[in-house]
């Protein structure tokens, strides 16, 4: 079941705290991007934050999960607790790298 964009849009509001939020979607999920690095990915209306040493103190109790077949171990943030939802991110953000763009490829004729 893909991510609906009512849940995207609740997930946006409840990071509001943050001043740079962009989303992108793929394959009928989402990134949510804070301040350029990819934080939350949010898949079948569930968001997932990467397991890093960072957020284990806030995490430790949290439900783990696959954010897709063939993906790695994450945890599961609960969007609904404000305090929470920050303090992971806070952690979080300063060990996520902005993405590198990607060169576009030149067709020859």
């Amino acid at each position: 079941m893909p991510t609906t964009d009512d849940y995207i849009n609740y997930c946006l509001d409840q990071l509001r705290m943050f001043s740079t939020l962009k989303i992108r979607k793929m394959f009928g999920e989402c990134m949510i991007y804070i301040d350029q690095r990819p934080a939350i990915l949010v898949c079948d209306n569930t968001p997932y934050v990467k397991m890093h040493d960072s957020v284990k103190p806030f995490l430790s109790n949290a439900s783990v999960g696959y954010p897709y077949q063939g993906a790695k171990l994450h945890y599961i943030l609960d969007v609904d607790d404000a305090q929470l939802t920050y303090q992971v991110l806070q952690a979080l953000l300063p060990y996520l790298s902005i993405p590198k763009p990607k060169k576009r490829k030149m067709i020859q004729e």
